[in-house]
């Protein structure tokens, strides 16, 4: 690992001052996961400093994941990306411990999930964490409203409780209607939307989102990163993201960790990212991304007292999402959350930005 990937990934070690911090949600410290009948043989050389290639070469072992340390933050977006093979979808399943790890340590909301009994465990599972999978996971024989309700059902509440709270989040994700119909009667979108409807009616802090828009068409993904987001902004949960699609990353994500053969390559902002890549392996997925969608207007507007501008956007607007204003207006305000300007941004600025991270050769 190169000394600047490290101090990354010291740095993600250390945001926090104790494990059980109370602005974190989920807190892993040195998790490894080696898969095969002697991990800690294998474990042993990988402490040694051998990469996961040769860990495999010379014991027949795959490592699922090499010493990651991750902070997340409470109502935080945070996606874990990376190439199939990578450990993302590992290690997404370590927050709930559908995997338990060879090494290190996993905390939820200031609980030790390792420490957990069986029961502690389910308990956890019920009403702690809610997850959303790629391949949607809806029972075919189950009507819409009933495969929102299941979990409800399983943690024990009344038919008439869970089919009322299924009811409205088959409302919240624009299924009204579809209620009575069965899985195979819906497409793909709609189908996802079942999944995370499911999800939210579990009314938990976390929900665990694994590779859970990839199996969509490009216009109907984009439609549900779109729902994620306005959801996200009332709702205000602690989402943890799985994808390998980095414009993905860059539009639903508030922080970022690229992985690599298990291990972190960087952590960061999505800006942090695309300008400042920690290395070659992150240098090639930023290439040709859109880096409008990276950049917020925060980080390049005018800050000051200025005259109220007719236009205004949030601070956390991205410049792909100003750009379309500028046909109307020269300056477009920039404000807090409570509406109060704090700024200001021109197309000029944008350009310049923009300008200023397109690689020599011409591409990106």
């Amino acid at each position: 690992m190169s000394e600047t990937v490290q101090q990354t990934v010291d740095t993600a070690s250390e945001a926090a001052t104790s494990d059980l911090a109370p602005d974190l949600a989920i807190v892993m410290r040195g998790v490894t996961k080696i898969f095969g009948p002697d991990p800690e043989a294998a474990l042993a050389l990988l402490r040694q400093g051998k990469s996961k290639t040769e860990v495999q070469a010379e014991t027949g072992h795959v490592v699922g994941l090499d010493d990651v340390s991750l902070d997340i933050a409470r109502g935080q977006i945070y996606v874990v990306m990376g190439l199939s093979g990578s450990g993302k979808s590992t290690l997404i399943r370590h927050v709930n411990r559908l995997i338990d790890p060879t090494a290190g340590e996993i905390v939820v909301n200031g609980e030790k999930v390792l420490d957990m009994t069986m029961a502690q465990l389910r308990d956890f599972r019920r009403t702690g964490i809610a997850m959303v999978f790629q391949k949607f996971g809806l029972l075919p024989h189950r009507s819409v409203i009933d495969n929102v309700a299941y979990g409800l059902g399983v943690r024990g509440i009344s038919k008439a409780e869970r089919l009322e709270k299924a009811a409205h989040w088959v409302e919240v994700v624009g299924l009204s209607g579809y209620e009575k119909s069965r899985p195979r009667q819906l497409s793909g979108g709609q189908q996802q939307r079942v999944g995370l409807a499911r999800a939210l009616a579990m009314d938990t802090d976390i929900l665990l989102m694994d590779e859970a828009f990839s199996a969509l068409d490009p216009l109907i993904r984009s439609g549900m990163q779109e729902q994620l987001l306005e959801l996200q902004s009332s709702l205000n949960k602690t989402i943890l993201f799985i994808t390998h699609d980095f414009d993905e990353a860059l539009k639903i994500g508030n922080r970022i960790a690229v992985l690599k053969d298990g291990a972190v390559q960087q952590v960061g902002k999505p800006e942090e990212i695309v300008l400042n890549p920690a290395n070659a392996h992150i240098e090639e997925f930023v290439r040709d991304v859109n880096k409008a969608r990276a950049i917020h207007v925060r980080t390049i507007m005018e800050e000051g007292d200025f005259e109220p501008c007719e236009m205004t956007v949030a601070a956390d607007a991205r410049c792909e999402d100003v750009l379309p204003h500028f046909a109307s207006h020269e300056w477009v305000g920039v404000v807090d959350g409570e509406g109060r300007q704090v700024g200001r941004v021109r197309a000029r600025q944008i350009i310049k930005a923009l300008a200023r991270y397109v690689p020599s050769n011409g591409q990106g």
